[in-house]
């Protein structure tokens, strides 16, 4: 056999292998995706179902379900209003279908929460069979700490769909700022002397090692200088040992 023979033998034999190569690549890459569809399903359609038989029809697809809440509608008590995913999308096997509830028509109006504490509301939302949305608080001149001065929905609000009220409780007025003085190199005692007239109290001491520093003095603080605090602001020291 001559050079230029087995040159093209040789050839002949890399270009045959580069083409089996190729042709076992492309089946694993399609017996892979075929292995990966073969664990997605469909999602169902369950909504208008009742909770129970809708589990049913999930777990039929291996699917789970998850309720993520409860709303007023026409439906009829426990059956889907909404899911997600939506139907005929695909999804792999094992994943949940998260569901909101229906609680039947609404059967009461929104109760009048303003001016009650926050506790009050709570327990009048309870017996109206709705239930505590967010919260939100807010320093308000002239008002008493931990009382409701706005609600959403309003009070005697009809054809609501969720259950859930959101209030606005005040804090009552700020409380006045101060500035952050430099409590650097003053002992404990001198710090307190110091914060008193603005109400701001101590409420950690951590003793350090600190080089060149009075035993007993501040080396450090919490907030900072010129940080602004107020009578509810920690305050936080670092004094030499």
């Amino acid at each position: 056999m001559t050079f230029r023979q087995r040159f093209e033998w040789i050839l002949r034999m890399a270009l045959l292998l580069f083409i089996l190569s190729s042709v076992a690549f492309l089946s694993a890459l399609t017996a892979i995706r075929f292995a990966i569809r073969g664990r997605e399903v469909t999602v169902p359609d369950v909504v208008g179902i009742g909770a129970k038989q809708a589990q049913q029809v999930l777990r039929g697809r291996s699917l789970g379900i998850k309720v993520e809440d409860r709303i007023y509608s026409n439906l009829p008590v426990d059956a889907v209003v909404r899911q997600s995913p939506p139907p005929q999308t695909r999804v792999k096997t094992g994943q949940y279908a998260h569901v909101v509830l229906s609680l039947g028509p609404q059967a009461v109006s929104i109760p009048e929460l303003r001016d009650l504490s926050l506790r009050a509301a709570q327990v009048e939302l309870l017996r109206s069979g709705m239930q505590l949305g967010e919260v939100s608080s807010v320093y308000l001149v002239g008002t008493t700490p931990d009382t409701v001065k706005l609600q959403s929905p309003a009070a005697g609000t009809t054809n609501v769909q969720s259950p859930h009220v959101n209030l606005l409780v005040t804090l009552g007025p700020r409380p006045p700022a101060f500035v952050m003085p430099d409590l650097g190199g003053l002992t404990v005692a001198e710090v307190e002397s110091k914060l008193s007239p603005a109400a701001l109290k101590i409420i950690k001491v951590t003793p350090v090692t600190a080089l060149g520093a009075t035993v007993g003095t501040v080396t450090g603080q919490t907030p900072g200088r010129g940080e602004r605090v107020d009578p509810t602001t920690p305050i936080e020291l670092q004094v030499a040992e």
